[in-house]
């Protein structure tokens, strides 16, 4: 049977905050990109035929989180 020290509860709980830190942290850019997701459909909507033109900083703003912005989990 073996012991488990101070140092190593200590090491595995660091871990495990350092874990649940980054994964808060992508969630929260993960709900930042849905909601200029929702931005962009709002705007897609009023703008109708003109939404190309009007709404391309907002679609640009978009896909650049979506590349960033991703939920994973460190193991």
């Amino acid at each position: 049977m073996t012991s488990v020290t101070d140092e190593q509860k200590a090491a595995i709980r660091a871990k495990l905050e350092a874990r649940e830190e980054h994964i808060r942290e992508s969630w929260v850019k993960a709900m930042e990109a849905r909601l200029v997701r929702d931005e962009l459909e709002k705007c897609h909507r009023s703008e109708g035929v003109n939404h190309y033109e009007n709404c391309k900083w907002l679609a640009d703003k978009y896909l650049v989180m979506l590349k960033e912005n991703k939920v994973f989990l460190i193991l």
